[in-house]
This record gives C-alpha cells, structure tokens and sequence, in this order.
C-alpha cells in the first residue's frame, strides 16, 4: 500500500520562499502521477500542481510562475518550490499520488501546514 509523507511546511513572511517534499513508499508503480492539492479554511481543495512520471506538469492558476513542482523518480519522492509567497497561500498542503491505469488507486497524505503571515 503506498504512503505518503509530507515534511517542509512551516510559517514564512509574505515574499519569502519555502520548500514542501513528499516521499512515496510502500511500492510505487509507474505511470503514477504525483501533486500538492492546498485547502485553506472554509474553502474547497484545490489544486496547486502535479507532475506525472514522465514529467509533464500542470499547475493550478493562483500558483503558476512562483512555484515549481519537480520528480526524482529514483527516490519516488516529489518536491514543491514556493516563491514569492502571499498570505493567501496560506493552507494545508496535501500529497496526491494516482495510478489511473490497473493497479488503479488514489492516496493522500496527511498534510503539511504552510502559513504566510508578518
């Protein structure tokens, strides 16, 4: 069963950077596209970025140009680089890994507080 954990969450000033990882373990198969999904209180999940195994990226609008997702797939570990941060950012930044081919399956992690405050 994979397992996703999260680590580099934190509280960060307005206009500063920080770096969110997600390790996979538990067995990784190919041809799983990993992201981040963010929800922030009182609002709906939303997507923030993924990255299949080939490398093909997607990213949510309110992030596109100052975040970064990036892949080792060697490690099955996912990293996101954010820049610039603003104080709507601050969320609840959850892993996703989905496999839409057999063995299909869909996991989460438990997620990683990032808060932008002065």
């Amino acid at each position: 069963q994979v397992q996703l954990v999260e680590s580099g969450g934190g509280l960060v000033q307005p206009g500063g950077s920080l770096r969110l990882s997600c390790a996979a373990s538990g067995g990784l198969p190919g041809a799983t596209t990993m992201g981040w999904f963010r929800q922030a209180p009182g609002k709906q999940r939303e997507l923030v970025a993924t990255i299949t195994s080939g490398g093909t990226i997607d990213y949510g609008t309110s992030v596109e140009d100052r975040f970064t997702i990036s892949r080792d797939n060697r490690k099955n570990t996912i990293y996101l680089q954010m820049n610039s941060l603003k104080p709507e950012d601050t969320a609840v930044y959850y892993c996703k890994a989905r496999r839409a081919v057999t063995p299909v399956f869909t996991a989460w992690g438990q997620g990683t507080q990032v808060t932008v405050s002065a």
